[in-house]
């Protein structure tokens, strides 16, 4: 299925509504800043089809026209983390706070803190979450191509996650 934005198109369409009269304008006069002020986008929980554990998905910025990448503030709870996944244009990830685990299919388990950035290449299965014991906070920001920014596979296994 179709996700939209660091993963996810479900909170796009969740926060489409708030975001739409913004984005309109912004598209009118190319030459206009916007601001979108904190805490006026809804928090939406992260689909369980994609996820497991506690994760919730704050919308920072839709793909629009000229810019066609979108990004989230998404929170792991200890032990929550995606499905396995692939973005067709790639994926930033920036750690903001706590522990973050990363895995790419047929590698190790990465751990990344606080301050890091990852780049996940186009096409790359790979997963992230929260350590086991600490809950993390990252920036995912990813370019959307014919409309998607994800592929969403499998869920991690409790063993793959404990590997």
């Amino acid at each position: 299925m179709q996700y939209t934005a660091l993963l996810l198109s479900l909170y796009l369409l969740a926060a489409a509504g708030a975001l739409a009269s913004q984005v309109v304008a912004a598209e009118a006069n190319k030459n206009s800043q916007t601001i979108t002020r904190a805490g006026s986008q809804p928090s939406v929980k992260a689909p369980a089809e994609y996820f497991t554990g506690d994760v919730l998905i704050d919308p920072l910025f839709p793909a629009t026209d000229s810019a066609p990448f979108s990004g989230a503030y998404v929170t792991f709870e200890p032990g929550a983390r995606s499905a396995w996944h692939i973005h067709p244009l790639g994926q930033i990830l920036i750690v903001t706070a706590g522990s973050d685990w990363v895995q790419q299919w047929g590698g190790q388990i990465e751990e990344i803190r606080q301050g890091d950035v990852v780049w996940i290449p186009p096409g790359q299965k790979h997963w992230h979450g929260a350590t086991p014991t600490t809950s993390m906070t990252h920036i995912a920001i990813q370019e959307q191509l014919d409309g998607k920014t994800a592929d969403w596979m499998e869920k991690v296994t409790d063993e793959q996650y404990r590997r």
